[in-house]
């Protein structure tokens, strides 16, 4: 066990000796250094020198400096006292000859029952950190007692109990032997599964479920299922528990069934329990889960605002309904309002025989925009089929039908476009509200052709990539890199929903939303038929949950396959992790236009 384990672990021992008084004792060591070293002055620690007389605090000295050494095998010191500035100036000397270390001269670790061919079992013997001739060391000792406790708690060895569990030390020969040896008795399986207060029919909730009667049980998958039913949002409370009881099969003996249920165990527990049932050929191994959960509200609604300088204020509402009916479909609606834009969309969810892993999705939305030489007014639909893959790769193969009105520069049209695409897409973040680490990918393939009654032909593919990562506990570096590309012979008739451009707070910060893109004779925005766009900032944790931030944004939308230039742009930030999530604050100016303003941006939310 590392050191940093071993003084935490022994600090809390000491501190549940003893009550911190007002006058802690500071002690330094002589003629002993190392760990042990440190052990004695972290022993020494929660000492109070107020109101004690001298014979008595040097007793509690010389009696906390035994058993700190004791703990790393020195059973018979010379310890020397002083005080160099008075008995109650808190500040003592302790000289220290520790003798020769004690050394384990016998060894005898094992695991009877069905847990001698379980490898977790197994592999934890081989970690075992105590062998024959190695000097002692109680820490060590008592990591072994734990872990075995805690393997048959996690593994459904609940009739487990130590057979031996001692550790004989002969100080005048400086030796030890150590006798540690469990008898797991049988190991416990799944059993009946009970289900209450859903109101999602039962079935879907069973084929969530990551084991199956008569297997054998695992801690680890009750909480796996809990995780499961969570990412539903079905439910806003959920309880997976075994039935540790009486009933539910002897799954009950000792410390495990006092942890599990926090009532004291029955008279009649462990391994002793477990023959008697033999005997009378009433072995039982089945352990009940009971499936608690409480649903979640039908209607949940939620805003976000926000502010840049070519936008102005923006404003989103959204409206969830995260359960409809017993199979678990949903709802969910979004209106966002700024000076240039405002969109609805919508999407209902209908998931299939694994809700997590597989579903339809239907999606609306209708948006209109008016923006630098852009004027569009659109209508979409469409269908999806969604898979969701066991390394946390989501796959979408969609057709999409869209109707725009609009007018770019000096081009005026209104097409209805009907195409398929497929998507992949990964997320993975901890700590959601401000990850301190997460990525998100996702590419996308669309393709269109008037050979099925579309307005246009084309072939168009983009792609995003952000990084989130940290050093330490106040630095944190986000990175982010995206693009598309678009291969058509009718670029008349692409709407600008489907060009690309650049520029505003989620592309090349320091220039206005969307104003990065080829242009005409005249000027005017056209929309390019390639993109690309990075990004890198470094946020440094000022105070709290406060945190200053300095970034760089490049990017360019263009009709080559590679720009003839990237505008960049930098500035500064500030964010502040709210109570309703992050707020970011950010000042940016571009680099190739020095006369320029500056533009302010301003939202709430996670980079994603």
């Amino acid at each position: 066990m590392p050191h940093s384990m071993t003084r935490r672990l022994l600090w809390g021992a000491a501190l549940s000796i003893v009550t911190s008084g007002a006058y802690a004792l500071d002690a330094s060591v002589e003629g002993l250094e190392g760990p042990a070293a440190e052990n004695v002055v972290t022993f020494l620690r929660p000492v109070d020198t107020q109101n004690i007389s001298e014979e008595r605090l040097d007793s509690e000295v010389r009696d906390r400096t035994q058993r700190a050494l004791r703990a790393f095998g020195y059973y018979s010191p010379q310890i020397e006292t002083a005080y160099p500035k008075g008995t109650f100036d808190a500040d003592a000397v302790v000289t220290i000859d520790p003798g020769p270390q004690t050394h384990i001269t016998q060894l005898d670790v094992g695991i009877d029952g069905e847990a001698d061919k379980d490898r977790a079992f197994q592999n934890a013997l081989d970690q075992v950190a105590l062998k024959e001739g190695d000097a002692l060391r109680h820490d060590r000792y008592e990591s072994a007692k734990s872990r075995f406790s805690t393997l048959a708690l996690e593994r459904g060895y609940f009739d487990a109990g130590f057979t031996q569990r001692r550790m004989e030390v002969r100080p005048w020969e400086a030796s030890a032997r150590i006798f540690l040896r469990m008898n797991s008795g049988p190991r416990y399986h799944f059993g009946n599964i009970r289900f209450s207060g859903s109101q999602i029919e039962e079935d879907r909730l069973r084929r969530m479920l990551p084991f199956e009667d008569g297997d054998p049980y695992l801690a680890g998958q009750l909480a796996e299922y809990n995780q499961r039913l969570g990412e539903t949002d079905w439910f806003r409370g959920i309880a997976v528990r075994p039935r540790l009881d009486s009933g539910g099969g002897g799954a009950n003996n000792g410390r495990w069934w006092q942890e599990a249920t926090g009532r004291r165990p029955p008279l009649t527990s462990g391994p002793g329990l477990a023959a008697v049932r033999q005997l009378h050929g009433q072995q039982r191994t089945d352990v009940p889960v009971d499936v608690d959960v409480i649903p979640a509200d039908r209607h949940q609604f939620e805003t976000g605002i926000g502010y840049a300088t070519d936008v102005g204020p923006r404003v989103q509402f959204s409206w969830d309904m995260p359960w409809l009916n017993d199979r678990g479909h949903s709802l969910s609606n979004a209106l966002y309002l700024s000076g240039p834009e405002q969109r609805f969309d919508g999407e209902y969810l209908m998931p299939l025989a694994d809700p997590l892993r597989d579903s339809y999705r239907l999606g609306y939305g209708l948006r209109k925009l008016d923006n630098e030489d852009t004027q569009s007014m659109e209508s979409s639909v469409e269908l999806a089929r969604r898979w969701e893959f066991d390394n946390d790769w989501v796959q979408e193969l969609y057709f999409r039908t869209t109707y725009e009105d609009f007018t770019q520069a000096d081009q005026d049209e209104q097409v209805l476009l009907l195409y398929p695409g497929i998507s992949w897409t990964r997320t993975r973040t901890r700590q959601p509200n401000f990850p301190m680490w997460g990525d998100r990918q996702r590419l996308a393939l669309e393709v269109s052709d008037p050979k099925w009654g579309s307005d246009a032909r084309f072939l168009r593919t983009t792609f995003d990539s952000q990084w989130i990562r940290t050093l330490g506990q106040d630095n944190r570096f986000v990175g982010r890199i995206g693009g598309g590309a678009m291969a058509t012979d009718t670029f008349d008739k692409i709407p600008p929903s489907l060009r690309f451009f650049a520029g505003g707070d989620q592309s090349v910060r320091g220039y206005s939303y969307e104003s990065l893109s080829p242009e005409n004779d005249d000027g005017e925005l056209l929309g390019g038929q390639h993109m690309l766009t990075a990004s890198a900032e470094y946020q440094r944790r000022v105070t709290g949950n406060w945190w200053g931030a300095t970034f760089i944004d490049t990017g360019n939308a263009f009709d080559e396959w590679w720009p003839e230039e990237l505008k960049t742009g930098a500035g500064i930030g500030v964010r502040w992790i709210s109570p309703v999530g992050p707020v970011r604050f950010d000042i940016a100016h571009p680099f190739d236009n020095e006369e320029d303003a500056w533009r302010l941006h301003f939202a709430i939310g996670p980079e994603f």
